[in-house]
């Protein structure tokens, strides 16, 4: 059931996203909806289709696109009397990339995959939002802009995996996971950390 929560809000966080990168495109209000709900069901339903898992989380719980739709109306209200300085865009996909990635890696790890294969649902689960927003928004996808992204959600699950092998409780390495993502993201944005370029000299 808590795992049904955290699913929960990680949908809103990401739809709350998805409406603050459509913003400055000058959609209508269904098409903000679109985008945050593309935003926030794109992870899961990659996650449940790698993972077989029929019907597709959002198809049979309608609590989900309410609150997509709740999520992005409140927002909008919000931006309208309120703009948010630009970084709420990047703590509001922080946040859902720590959500969806640990709450991926636990479906992969309770449908008996392997460990690698959990690290790599759990890193597409919360980075396949993010990427589509972008796309759609036609912005540069923040997994292919230098700060560490993708690589923060990989060490995240790795460590999730890692301190439940350890003994400690799933909750505990649940939220332990999620705490090492958002900061090794944040600490990336604040001072513009990237791993290694690849290129020819």
């Amino acid at each position: 059931m808590l795992l049904y929560y955290l699913d929960l809000a990680g949908v809103a966080v990401f739809a709350v996203s998805g409406v603050l990168a459509a913003r400055d495109r000058k959609l209508d209000l269904l098409g903000v909806i679109v985008v945050a709900a593309i935003t926030a069901i794109g992870g899961g339903t990659l996650r449940d289709l790698l993972l077989d898992r029929h019907p597709i989380f959002w198809v049979t719980d309608a609590w989900y696109l309410m609150v997509i739709i709740a999520a992005a109306l409140l927002t909008v209200a919000y931006v309208r009397i309120r703009p948010p300085p630009g970084t709420t865009l990047l703590v509001a996909d922080t946040l859902g990339l720590a959500l969806f990635a640990l709450s991926g890696a636990q479906l992969a790890e309770a449908a008996q995959c392997p460990p690698l294969i959990v690290v790599l649902i759990g890193t597409m689960t919360g980075v396949t939002g993010g990427i589509l927003r972008d796309v759609i928004t036609a912005q540069v996808p923040l997994i292919l802009r230098r700060e560490i992204y993708a690589t923060a959600a990989i060490v995240g699950v790795a460590a999730y995996l890692a301190m439940h092998a350890l003994g400690m409780p799933r909750a505990g390495a649940f939220g332990g996971g999620m705490i090492i993502v958002m900061v090794l993201r944040l600490t990336a944005i604040r001072w513009s950390l990237h791993l290694p370029v690849f290129y020819n000299p």
